[in-house]
């Protein structure tokens, strides 16, 4: 089970059995704001609101930093090993194969459950423009889970499922699909900097860490959901054209873009509405997602950001833009498709990898004869993250998704430095600066945020790591390519030595 892969037999699987090369620098750098850019700032502000209050700033920071250190990391594999697969491929040829299971297993876990973590954040958004413009009243139990006081998510299933059918079509559609939609986006959030900022009064930044530390750090590990996404535009790495130069740039450059829009938004809804959490009896917060929050917040006379399923729209409408507020919440609604395109995108490539290597049963990377996608996981997945998203409320979602992402992301930053020092020749287009400062930072940042979740999502992650683990031991261990001796290799010179591998005589 420690069984490595190597990487020259991952590229060279890679090539037998490979998806098209059709995405550029610039493509990537949209992919990977589209990802990032969405559910965290549009709706998790809200919920940062409630557990940090104005210190929520300094949960972005802290947020940013960890992610911009696993990204340098991130940049340096994904361009060394340009293939699907992101943090498992990357696991594989340096720690062993339970480790990349395990890693994989987790990815699941991050990608699905965030897919359905950005389709409730869209049906909060829709759903309030509808009211808005049109005057209607929706009843909460069509369009909130029964941990919010409703009964089913119906427009989070339904924008589910629409993604899902474009995914099924292609990669070069739902990519330039995608590259209008960032552009609504960020065109929203730049609007909402606009008329937010120039009206922040400062006395609404006291207190400003009304929860103390305690509360900056747990609002970190949720707004850390903002950030995640930059990742998946590395699952992208085997349809990138010149891997090697584009990898890095999609990368950090999309990652640099956020996080200066994120700290200029939360300025702007902490200093022009405030931010303050809603306190119980006892002095405590409430808990964002929970029956006694939303109860409270029905008793106040004047709302409240942190009361908000759309705290930026109804920023703007409070602020005196009512009108630019209903085109805040259209552009969220345009636009948040997007991260849930890139986030299934991520969770089917995963799927793809590992069944290529025999992990998971071989239908799950068969390949639609007409639009070239693995139409199979991805409509397998379109279904399991519709269930998420009718189901549960959002910020409990990112929670879940979140302990995923830092498992993953620690492993990466792992593999780094264990293979600058298995593998110290081997080419690296990019090098993480710094490596035995950077790595080191980023997988105790990880740990430290992972630590800062609220119990429930530990003790989810706990339970789906075991369940990893059977799936294992039971069905992958003894399927695995590499453990029957089916590994790819390059195509060898006729007066090259014979390699330690075997090439398999058919198609597995």
């Amino acid at each position: 089970m420690w069984r490595v892969k190597p990487l020259d037999a991952i590229l060279a699987t890679a090539e037998k059995k490979s998806l098209h090369r059709s995405l550029g620098a610039f493509q990537l750098t949209m992919l990977g704001i589209g990802a990032v850019i969405g559910t965290g700032i549009f709706v998790l502000t809200a919920e940062a609101a409630q557990k940090a209050g104005p210190g929520m700033m300094i949960s972005f920071i802290i947020a940013g930093v960890v992610c911009a250190v696993a990204a340098l990391c991130y940049a340096e594999m994904a361009s060394m090993v340009p293939v699907s697969g992101s943090a498992y491929t990357y696991s594989y040829a340096v720690m062993g194969e339970l480790v990349a299971w395990m890693v994989g297993w987790a990815l699941i876990l991050e990608y699905a459950v965030a897919a359905g973590a950005v389709s409730v954040g869209w049906s909060g958004y829709v759903v309030g423009l509808l009211e808005a413009t049109f005057g209607l009243e929706i009843p909460d139990a069509l369009t909130l889970g029964p941990f919010d006081g409703g009964m089913i998510n119906l427009p989070a299933m339904a924008i589910a499922g629409l993604v899902t059918w474009l995914l099924v079509i292609g990669t070069r559609e739902s990519a330039t699909v995608n590259s209008i939609l960032v552009a609504i986006k960020v065109a929203a959030l730049t609007l909402f900097i606009v008329l937010a900022v120039p009206v922040m009064r400062m006395e609404e930044f006291t207190p400003f860490m009304p929860l103390g530390f305690a509360g900056v750090a747990t609002a970190a590990a949720s707004i850390f959901f903002a950030y995640v996404g930059f990742d998946a535009v590395s699952t992208a790495a085997e349809e990138t054209k010149n891997p090697q130069r584009n990898m890095p740039i999609g990368l950090i450059g999309s990652l640099s873009v956020c996080t200066i829009f994120y700290l200029l938004v939360a300025a702007g809804v902490i200093g022009s509405v405030g931010a303050q959490p809603v306190l119980g009896a006892d002095g405590a917060a409430l808990a964002p997602g929970s029956r006694e929050l939303a109860d409270a917040c029905r008793a106040l006379a004047d709302g409240k950001v942190v009361c908000s399923k759309e705290a930026l729209a109804w920023t703007l409408r409070e602020i005196g833009w009512p009108q630019i507020g209903n085109l805040i919440g259209l552009a969220a609604g345009l636009a948040l498709p997007s991260v849930i395109l890139m986030m299934m995108f991520g969770q089917t490539r995963i799927f793809f990898v590992m069944s290529r290597d025999g992990l998971l049963p071989a239908a799950f990377s068969k390949i639609h004869p007409k639009y070239n996608t693995p139409h199979v996981i991805t409509i397998i997945t379109g279904i399991a993250v519709a269930l998420f998203a009718a189901f549960f409320p959002v910020g409990q979602l990112a929670n879940i998704s979140n302990s995923g992402t830092l498992f993953a992301f620690a492993a990466v930053s792992i593999a780094v430095l264990v293979i600058r020092k298995t593998d110290p020749n081997r080419h690296r287009p990019f090098r993480t600066p710094l490596i035995w400062l950077t790595a080191p930072i980023a997988v105790l940042g990880c740990v430290f945020l992972f630590f800062s979740l609220d119990e429930k999502s530990k003790y989810l992650f706990v339970i789906w790591a075991v369940i990893g683990l059977l799936v294992y031991f039971l069905y992958s261990r003894s399927r695995s390519h590499v453990g029957r001796g089916i590994v790819d290799v390059p195509e060898l010179e006729p007066d090259a030595p014979p390699p330690n591998v075997v090439r398999p005589a058919e198609e597995h």
